[in-house]
C-alpha cells in the first residue's frame, strides 16, 4: 500500500500491521522516501547480504581496474582474425542469402 508521510504518521499502528503482510511504501509528494517491510523479509535480506561470499561482477571488474592502474598495466587487444562461422550455413538460406557471399 502507498502512504503519504502525513498518513503514515497519523495511522502508524495500521501501517505496522499492514507491513506484516507486505511492504508499505511511503511517499513525500510523488517521491518514494521509505519502505516498511515485514521483519522476516528484512532478516532474510540481512542473512543474504552477510552470506554473499563472492563480489559481484562489477565489483570484480572495479578491483581489476584498480590493480591494473597500480601495476601500470595496459591490456593489449590482439588483432582481429577471421575465423569460420558455421551459423549462416545452418540457417534457412531463403532469408540469409543477402548476408554472406
Amino acid at each position: 500500500m502507498n502512504w503519504s508521510i502525513a498518513d503514515a504518521k497519523r495511522k502508524f499502528s495500521e501501517l505496522i500491521r499492514e507491513a506484516e503482510n507486505e511492504p508499505q511504501w511511503i511517499y513525500n509528494r510523488d517521491r518514494l522516501v521509505a519502505a516498511v517491510v515485514p521483519a522476516e523479509s528484512w532478516r532474510e535480506f540481512l542473512a543474504w547480504r552477510d552470506e554473499r561470499e563472492h563480489p559481484s561482477l562489477g565489483e570484480a571488474f572495479d578491483e581489476l581496474r584498480r590493480i591494473c592502474q597500480e601495476e601500470d598495466y595496459t591490456f593489449e587487444v590482439p588483432p582481429r582474425q577471421e575465423r569460420p562461422n558455421p551459423f549462416p550455413d545452418a540457417c534457412d538460406t531463403s532469408w540469409t542469402a543477402g548476408f554472406h557471399s
